[in-house]
């Protein structure tokens, strides 16, 4: 039988509730800033993301949210192809994820190809901001709404209103 750490449990729920805090947040700042998105893409390490998708399904409410499976950064151009198919009004990132998380080369890509499309990209830490997101808010922006203005005229959404600009 196997044993579980008292300790790791308690991490593991904190980390999920932080998570889910995150894209509550998050999720909140975009239908105030962008009402008209009602469709929004994750692209993704299905299996290695399973707890941030989980809470961001969660916090989706009437949102209807499409991944897109990657494995590698291999599987970008695939995933844009999808992604420009199925038109998405928003595209969040996950912070955690190993392929297409804030700071990786392949979130640059898909963030730069997002905008060019018109489709804004949103995240939870200030790395993504900085890296390109319209949006972030989350623990990993200290709880403030940030804003990256030249992406946001680009993919032609409007900066969110109290938002600190990046």
């Amino acid at each position: 039988m196997a044993k579980f750490n008292p300790a790791a449990v308690v991490l593991a729920l904190a980390a999920s509730t932080m998570m889910a805090g995150d894209y509550d947040a998050l999720l909140g700042a975009m239908k105030k800033a962008w009402p008209q998105v009602g469709t929004i893409a994750v692209v993704c390490d299905s299996n290695g993301s399973k707890a941030s998708l989980a809470a961001l399904t969660g916090a989706a409410g009437g949102m209807k949210v499409i991944v897109v499976d990657v494995k590698g950064p291999q599987d970008m151009g695939k995933a844009i192809g999808t992604l420009t198919g199925r038109k998405p009004d928003a595209v969040v990132l996950l912070a955690g994820d190993h392929v297409a998380g804030d700071g990786s080369s392949a979130a640059s890509f898909l963030i730069q190809r997002m905008a060019a499309l018109k489709v804004p990209t949103a995240a939870t830490t200030e790395a993504g901001v900085k890296q390109g997101a319209a949006l972030g808010i989350g623990s990993g922006t200290g709880g403030k709404l940030l804003s990256n203005a030249k992406v946001a005229a680009v993919a032609g959404v409007a900066v969110p209103a109290g938002a600190a600009a990046l």
